[in-house]
């Protein structure tokens, strides 16, 4: 019998939401860890390991992010990725030259930058509030059309491009230091390994994949090693021979090859994920396994917003039924619920575990109490 889009979903469910280890170990296991901003109830960082990490509190990894070993850095997104990881995106260079996904810079940036980065070796460690005050390079136009301070944003164009890592965060800001870079592969078969590596370390993290995900993901790659961009198609055909795959309903699915997703079982708890776990990432694929349409809306204007300003998943077993907005005030964690299917499932295991979930929110909270969950009873559209 072949793989149906039922094991697919226990598969997808089960795999990513492995038993909880420790930080370092799950950051290892993941490869990567997608980062956010936003705090609704906590940033997307933390929301995702605390399902992966032994008694996880928010704020953890900023904590004690220099004794793991890991480092913030652009995969196919910005977040947070195991030295493994870093080893095969850097240096981000072709034959001892920047390979920019944009225009080279000017001589009087590349001037700006190496005065910048004497200021950072000279004191070790440089808060971009430090460098600021020193160099005064006012403000530039960001990528969302504002305005940043220039000076933080040449220090994330130096980080970007492997000059400097982060050492740590100060309340939320990045404390930059310098790096050395290691060595580009000195072959062709040694640069092939590493592209190779760096897809299935994308597989490894989203998978199982739709054809139609798997490819702009590998396309995505060019982010976190600009200098192989034009070497990604090849790549993905060689991705597509040596990974596991399946037509299912019409569609091709991509998985690593050791795995066999007939052997893969997820639990029975109840569990609130954040926009960007690696289990609802792609909105592709939550449709195609979920038969309904999660939408990011905290850059929605609240009054188009369907499930709210940063509603999260609501997964039980291998079936996602709803969301939850979740906020904190005076103390409390406040819970306003909805369901796909108007109501709560009737089951009182559900009540239960949408109970115990509510609580180890609270926990990783550090919050002493909690309200009632509150229901929206209403019907969000599916496929459309």
């Amino acid at each position: 019998m072949g793989i149906t889009l039922a094991a697919l979903r226990r598969y997808a469910v089960a795999r990513s939401l492995f038993p909880p280890v420790t930080l370092k170990r799950a950051i290892d296991r993941m490869g990567f860890v997608q980062a956010d901003p936003i705090r609704a109830p906590a940033r997307a960082q933390d929301l995702i390991l605390r399902h992966r990490v032994k008694n996880y509190r928010a704020g953890d990894l900023e904590r004690v992010y220099a004794e793991l070993g890991v480092e913030e850095d652009f995969f196919v997104v910005y977040g947070f990725v195991s030295r493994a990881l870093e080893e095969l995106m850097h240096p981000r260079t072709v034959r001892g030259a920047v390979a920019w996904v944009s225009k080279p810079w000017p001589p009087s940036r590349r001037k700006l930058a190496e005065l910048l980065m004497a200021f950072v070796r000279e004191r070790g460690a440089v808060h971009p509030r430090d460098a600021d005050a020193h160099f005064a390079l006012g403000s530039v136009k960001n990528y969302w059309g504002g305005s940043s301070n220039a000076t933080t944003h040449l220090l994330e164009a130096m980080h970007y491009r492997g000059m400097l890592r982060v050492v740590r965060r100060d309340r939320g800001i990045r404390i930059y230091a310098s790096r050395e870079l290691g060595a580009e592969p000195v072959d062709t078969a040694a640069r092939i390994s590493r592209i190779d590596a760096l897809v299935d370390a994308v597989v490894n993290v989203y998978a199982p994949l739709p054809a139609s995900t798997l490819s702009p993901l590998v396309r995505r790659l060019r982010y976190a090693a600009p200098q192989w961009r034009k070497e990604f198609a090849r790549a993905l055909k060689r991705a597509k021979e040596r990974l596991k795959h399946a037509r299912v309903d019409g569609l091709d699915w991509y998985w690593p090859a050791n795995e066999d997703p007939g052997e893969f079982e997820p639990d029975s708890r109840v569990r609130f994920l954040a926009p960007f776990d690696p289990v609802v990432w792609d909105r592709a694929r939550f449709e195609l396994l979920w038969n309904w349409a999660y939408r990011f809306e905290a850059y929605t204007p609240a009054p188009r917003r369907k499930l709210g300003y940063y509603a999260l998943p609501l997964l039980w077993h291998d079936r996602v039924i709803g969301w939850a907005n979740l906020s904190v005030a005076e103390g409390k964690l406040l819970t306003d619920i909805g369901y796909v299917a108007s109501d709560p499932p009737k089951d009182e295991s559900f009540h239960a575990e949408l109970q115990n979930e509510i609580e180890r929110m609270r926990a990783f909270l550090r919050l002493t109490t909690s309200e009632p969950p509150a229901s929206r009873r209403r019907r969000v559209s599916t496929l459309s």
